[in-house]
């Protein structure tokens, strides 16, 4: 790090999530643990996409999309957070931090998009299923994704670039688990109101359209339940929409809770608290809620550990 107040550092040392010593050990086995069910529940949803033919659909494309975002995004965050847990100083270099920056900011904004276009992909099947086949053509598909990973390469280089202009001072210790927007903001020595505005004009944008077009989706899909005669196609429809909604209300309720108030509003240390909900619990139950409670999922899995036990 440089000495004078003038230059900027050449690293950062993440406070990581607490400095309590006697939960360090237990918080590190426990984070462990989160991140290798998340690593093997998306990876093995990922897997059983992949074999069964019968999961090659629209849905399962974008759940299978899911996965990887999820499983890429909490393989940016949680190994450098879990040096935190078992080393004095967390240090991660100038390059490295924006490098993190850069693909948190990526994976979660794809996120956002991936549960927008799954929630469009819902509405086409239940109110207009005649025209699924057609609606939802591989090429559509494609398009969405494409959409998906275009959002998040320009959200990630508007907030990425947004603290390159940045200088860091002689305070080098980021007040977090990993090198997010709000924390460097604080720690920069000439952040301004306009630094405040992109983050602020980017998140709310973003969190807004994929709201938008959920709650409409979402509209237009519990209407046309109303209007099913048979309680057992209710039942069906409102069963493959549940774990969706879930996934979308924590995650949504979370990000928007940590981004979209001002940092005098919400105290680091709750911010801390509450970015664990999306950028590590959600990563992790996703594979979990989509598997649990989805029929096909679990059909897929006795299938092919079916074969592998048969081989």
């Amino acid at each position: 790090m440089a000495a004078d107040n003038t230059s900027s550092v050449t690293e950062f040392i993440l406070a990581g999530l607490t400095n309590q010593p006697g939960l360090q050990l237990p918080l590190f086995f426990l984070f462990l643990g989160f991140y290798m069910v998340t690593v093997v529940g998306n990876l093995g949803l990922m897997t059983l996409i992949g074999l069964n033919s019968h999961l090659h659909t629209p849905m399962y494309f974008f759940l299978f999309n899911l996965s990887f975002i999820d499983f890429s995004y909490s393989s940016t965050i949680i190994p450098k957070m879990l040096m935190s847990f078992v080393s004095k100083k967390n240090i991660i270099s100038y390059t490295g931090c924006m490098t993190q920056l850069f693909f948190f900011c990526f994976f979660v904004v794809c996120e956002c998009f991936i549960l927008s276009a799954m929630a469009y992909d819902r509405y086409v099947a239940i109110c207009k299923p005649l025209l699924y086949t057609v609606t939802m053509s591989p090429q559509v598909c494609l398009f969405l994704l494409l959409g998906v990973y275009g959002m998040g390469l320009l959200a990630a280089l508007a907030h990425t670039s947004n603290i390159l202009f940045l200088t860091f001072c002689a305070d080098n210790l980021v007040n977090h688990y990993m090198c997010d927007i709000l924390p460097l903001l604080e720690l920069s020595c000439n952040s301004s109101y306009m630094n405040l505005l992109v983050v602020f004009t980017f998140v709310g944008f973003g969190i807004g359209v994929c709201i938008v077009t959920i709650f409409l989706s979402y509209g237009f899909i519990l209407s046309s339940i109303f209007h099913i005669s048979s309680t057992e196609g209710r039942s069906k429809a409102f069963r493959t929409c549940s774990s969706h909604i879930m996934t979308v209300c924590l995650f949504f309720g979370s990000g928007t809770f940590g981004y979209l108030k001002p940092p005098s509003a919400v105290p680091l240390d709750q911010g801390k608290v509450c970015s664990l909900f999306y950028t590590i619990v959600m990563p992790m139950l996703n594979p979990l809620i989509y598997s649990l409670r989805n029929k096909d999922v679990k059909l897929a899995m006795k299938k092919t550990l079916g074969r592998i036990s048969f081989s």
